[in-house]
């Protein structure tokens, strides 16, 4: 590991709005933050680029990046304590395992802007978009919430609406080209670090707003379309 990705990994140690793999959270976080303002996370969140746009549109809500990667989230957090933003924060844990740090009903919106798509069949339950994940995120989302998907990958935008028709989940907002609209929302021209990069590689990017179904949800019991021509195959 390079000389620079230790001194952040020691640097976001000493971070007041940084928690890395902490204990006794769920139910805590508006103690945390001080206030009962609405949660929004932002999930493989990198340098945090959106979760510190929001919080500067809506400074009366509290946001959270999460992440693994504790040199990525250095660059977030370091600009989040300089503004200063106090209603941003960073949790550094893996994501399948968010229910170790929320209580139901904690979370009020998820965004998941860029993620690694994981294109080959064999890693889809990687998908931040899964059954599998929809399944983690359900109980800790409050009544009402939604999920942002935010995507340059005409696969996993294909792959997610397949899971939000198959989970019956409510689509809000299914936008094949987000720079095709006369008017781009106001939501949408933030821009990760990643976005302008497939920019300027002629990318086209996608945007999906949902809500998960009332009735809980059994990733084991849910059939996808590619599941199926998987099987066909052999």
């Amino acid at each position: 590991m390079g000389q620079k990705k230790l001194q952040r990994f020691a640097e976001i140690e000493t971070f007041p709005n940084v928690l890395i793999y902490p204990e006794g959270m769920p139910g805590k976080w508006a103690g945390f933050f001080g206030n009962r303002q609405p949660l929004t996370l932002e999930l493989a969140c990198g340098k945090g680029d959106y979760t510190l746009a929001l919080a500067r549109r809506f400074p009366e809500r509290n946001f959270l990046g999460v992440d693994l990667k504790g040199n990525r989230i250095w660059r977030g957090a370091k600009t989040a304590l300089e503004e200063p933003l106090p209603n941003v924060a960073f949790l550094r844990t893996q994501i399948d395992k968010l229910d170790r740090y929320f209580a139901p009903g904690e979370i009020n919106d998820i965004w998941i802007t860029f993620p690694d798509p994981f294109l080959r069949q064999s890693k889809a339950k990687k998908r931040l978009t899964h059954p599998k994940f929809l399944q983690l995120y359900q109980p800790l989302l409050a009544p009402g919430a939604t999920i942002h998907l935010k995507t340059d990958s005409p696969e996993l935008y294909a792959f997610t609406k397949e899971v939000i028709a198959a989970c019956g989940c409510e689509t809000l907002e299914d936008i094949a080209n987000v720079y095709a609209l006369p008017e781009v929302p106001a939501l949408l021209q933030i821009k990760t670090y990643y976005e302008g990069m497939h920019l300027s590689n002629g990318r086209t990017i996608r945007y999906l707003r949902f809500r998960l179904p009332a009735t809980p949800i059994n990733w084991r019991e849910i059939k996808l379309p590619a599941d199926a021509a998987a099987e066909g195959a052999y």
